[in-house]
């Protein structure tokens, strides 16, 4: 067995005469030879627990705890021990397909918790949310369960159901969630569309190996069409590969504009990256999307573009997710995802955000409309930083948007009713498809615009008594704009596709139409600027959008 041998323990500086199996270290030894002595050590260990312990025990997983240990010691939960099987989990997701669910899962506190269901999956469709613990897979418990045997559980053949127990925050039981397995698609841009006659919106839902060629082609095609501005949306970008968010950046700058820069200790890992191609669309306005989910990439991409004033950033600050892993490949197929260096954006903002701070996010945010987590963003305290124009950023962690823009959120009353209808769990999602597959086979003349009316909402609730939630028609009322909110997405998505629930979507959306209201009146990148209250110095520009 030569696993261990690829540990490497933390060097503790030592001044002791041991001797043990026929070795010494005194004071005076060198760091390396200290290394050593505490692999020899853990080997020792070993070989007497597998030797003498009172009960049999399975060698391999008492070095995979150890390993696991090691890496947990860190503190840092984007440094993992991946064994075969979980890399090959990794690959898939940013470079295929796959048969499951479309959940992306961690370890975190003895359950095996949701990073992110993956926008229009099964998962996500369900109405599974990041922060779901999950502790039940077809009824057998997932207590002190890691990432690749739930992975086992959830992953098969598209078609057939898995029923998910999940424990979520601020609800008590534990609720049951039937999901439809499908084949997993990860895609980029779902699709790319027109907004008020000249202005494009793209989407952005992750970077992977094909996000460069997918933006670019949809960007294209919507100049084709006409479009004089664009919006690109970071909402729901969780980030992926580098290569991808620093070759999707060069798109939008000048050659020579500095994308990035990482930092960190070790040979090769600080450097920066720069633009090389010639800006393919220098003359577009362009508002960039962000808000909590934005990470990784997603952030290096916004920071890239704001820092050189190439896009009005719109929404609220970004996740935080600052931190650069390198893959080391071990034994056996296995590979150690290591953080090994920091994001620095050109005017020298670090991205990180203390996980404290990520994590107070439950307690300080807001809750919106559509049921997710809003950050009421307060920039008082926060380091300042230039734009290569001079405009003021703002620094400490995640990126700042220029213009912050609350969604709609939630009254306390709303609330209320609304941890009512979690009772039901994964059942009140149910219901949405259930009544939205029945409400467009009776209307074949269906139309966007669509009204969701007190009937429907009856119906719905009559459904949801049918599976056992205990809300009446006054509490099911109390909460009814979240409710029509969501019955209204849910049939537009059943009905048109992703593009369709998006434009159901759009009058609700206040951070995408303040984009919109800005766009329609700036003539110019520069007057952009200027109508958020954020101009270049010494710029003198005029609005009013062009013809």
């Amino acid at each position: 067995m030569k696993v261990h041998r690829s540990i490497v323990m933390p060097a503790v500086v030592m001044t002791i005469a041991i001797v043990s199996g026929g070795w010494f270290l005194q004071k005076g030894v060198n760091q390396e030879a200290n290394v050593y002595f505490h692999v020899r050590l853990l080997e020792e260990v070993m070989n007497h627990i597998e030797a003498g312990y009172v009960d049999d025990v399975e060698a391999d997983e008492l070095y995979q705890a150890a390993i696991n240990g090691v890496v947990r010691e860190l503190g840092d939960p984007n440094s993992q021990f991946l064994r075969a099987s979980d890399w090959e989990d990794m690959r898939i997701r940013t470079e295929g397909e796959y048969g499951g669910v479309g959940l992306e899962v961690i370890d975190r506190d003895g359950f095996v918790t949701v990073v992110a269901p993956m926008p229009g999956t099964p998962g996500a469709r369900s109405g599974i949310r990041p922060g779901d613990r999950i502790v039940e897979v077809d009824g057998e418990s997932m207590e002190g369960w890691v990432t690749d045997q739930a992975v086992e559980l959830l992953r098969g053949r598209p078609g057939t159901t898995v029923t998910l127990g999940i424990q979520r925050f601020g609800v008590d039981a534990v609720m049951p969630f039937e999901v439809t397995r499908a084949v997993i698609q990860v895609r980029s841009v779902p699709f790319a569309t027109m907004l008020d006659d000249d202005i494009g919106y793209v989407p952005l839902q992750i970077f992977n190996g094909t996000t460069t060629l997918e933006v670019r082609a949809a960007v294209d095609s919507l100049r084709e069409e006409g479009m004089k501005a664009l919006v690109l949306d970071l909402r729901e970008n969780p980030g992926g590969l580098l290569e991808e968010g620093v070759g999707l950046t060069d798109m939008f700058l000048d050659p020579g504009s500095d994308i990035v820069e990482t930092r960190g200790r070790g040979p090769g890992q600080s450097q920066k990256y720069v633009a090389e191609a010639p800006q393919a669309y220098s003359d577009l306005p362009m508002v960039v999307l962000i808000r909590e989910r934005s990470a990784s990439a997603a952030e290096i991409l916004a920071g890239a573009l704001q820092d050189h004033d190439r896009a009005l950033l719109v929404g609220a600050t970004s996740f935080g997710k600052g931190s650069v892993q390198s893959l080391y490949p071990l034994s056996g197929g296995n590979v150690l995802k290591l953080t090994t260096a920091r994001w620095y954006t050109p005017s020298g903002r670090s991205i990180q955000k203390e996980r404290s701070e990520q994590l107070a996010l439950r307690d300080n945010g807001v809750r919106t409309l559509s049921g997710d987590i809003a950050e009421r963003t307060d920039v008082t305290g926060k380091p300042t930083f230039s734009s290569m124009g001079g405009r003021t950023l703002y620094g400490g962690g995640g990126i700042t948007p220029d213009l912050l823009v609350l969604p709609d959120t939630l009254t306390t009353n709303e609330q209320g009713a609304i941890r009512k209808l979690s009772e039901v769990g994964g059942g009140f999602f149910a219901s949405l498809q259930n009544f939205a597959v029945e409400y467009i086979g009776e209307r074949t003349n269906l139309r966007q615009g669509f009204r969701v009316t007190d009937a429907d909402l009856r119906a719905f609730g009559a459904d949801l008594r049918d599976r056992g939630a205990g809300i009446d028609d006054e509490s099911l009322f109390a909460a009814e704009r979240f409710v029509r909110y969501h019955l209204g997405r849910e049939i537009a998505l059943q009905a048109w596709g992703e593009a369709g629930e998006f434009l159901r979507d759009v009058p609700d959306d206040r951070q995408l139409q303040q984009a919109l209201d800005l766009l329609k009146e700036a003539s110019s990148q520069e007057a952009l600027f200027t109508l958020a209250g954020t101009p270049l110095p010494g710029q003198t520009t005029q609005v009013g959008g062009s013809d």
